[in-house]
């Protein structure tokens, strides 16, 4: 393909990006709501520490050194039944020439309820879901709708607080520069969905690549973010078809030592109807309110 149709293809019709944009967050909604129905019977593994094993293992593994929420430090912690695959992928990497860099592992609950919270986020969607509307105001339903897409609502669909998920980046080991997947870490748009045409043929290269590289240890990819890969939970249980329960759920971390105590009602609300409401409302507000 010649770079002026390649460019062509990735740009596309604002139209049709559009209608990418909403069919992907339709099947991210649907795909949300069986995740809350989705059988999970916690195993009680411990959770330990990434950059310990890593560096006890020999293996290169960076970690962003960028604060979670309101400063929060990231806590590099992954249930310890998955550690080896962890270091496997990892490894395997290194002998490619890359490094695994991870952006974010487990949560507690008060570190996703900031994210679910944070008014960046809300402005970040609520611009976007305007640009699905074509620029007007998107009507409260469907944005809440979006909303619960993209921001995981209830500790049950939250599996970074299963400590059984990571987000990730890959590193060049010889220069340290990211490899292209198209778009940053964290980007919102219709480029975020693994499998988006919306990106070069190289990125999509690297996306397939990374992705088959960590199912070969047991990871699997979230379809709708291009950086999130996890095993054992109800994410994966559902994504690989299976008929068990998923053995990882949502649950408090000790401060020392690992051990973990099951979140007592996994699918309550993180933030109420109302403070999602305000949290709308503010945005709007400074969105008319802007130049």
């Amino acid at each position: 393909m010649n770079r002026d149709r390649e460019q062509d293809r990735i740009t596309g019709s604002e139209d049709a990006r559009r209608a990418y944009w909403a069919d992907q967050l339709d099947e991210a909604d649907v795909f949300m709501s069986r995740i809350l129905e989705y059988p999970v019977e916690e195993c009680g593994e411990p959770l330990d520490s990434m950059a310990g094993a890593a560096r006890a293992a020999g293996v290169e593994v960076a970690f962003s050194d960028r604060p979670h929420v309101a400063g929060l430090p990231r806590l590099y912690l992954l249930r310890r039944g998955l550690m080896d695959a962890f270091l496997a992928a990892a490894r395997e990497m290194n002998r490619r020439g890359w490094v695994l860099k991870v952006e974010d592992a487990y949560r507690t609950l008060e570190m996703q309820r900031g994210l679910s919270f944070q008014p960046r986020l809300f402005a970040t969607v609520l611009e976007k879901v305007c640009w699905e509307c074509r620029g007007a105001l998107p009507p409260a339903a469907l944005l809440r709708k979006r909303l619960g897409a993209l921001l995981a609502q209830a500790p049950k669909v939250a599996t970074h607080m299963s400590g059984s998920a990571m987000d990730i980046s890959v590193l060049w080991r010889d220069s340290g520069a990211e490899l292209d997947r198209g778009a940053p870490y964290l980007t919102l748009s219709e480029c975020t969905p693994m499998e988006s045409p919306y990106v070069s043929a190289q990125a999509r290269e690297h996306r397939l690549a990374i992705t088959a590289l960590m199912a070969r240890h047991g990871f699997t990819t979230y379809p709708w973010e291009f950086w999130h890969y996890n095993a054992g939970d109800a994410y994966s249980a559902l994504l690989t078809r299976s008929t068990q329960p998923a053995r990882y759920g949502a649950v408090h971390a000790a401060a020392s030592g690992g051990s973990v105590t099951p979140v007592a009602d996994p699918s309550a609300r993180l933030i109420s109807e109302a403070e999602v409401q305000q949290q709308m409302d503010d945005s709007i507000a400074k969105r008319l309110a802007a130049p």
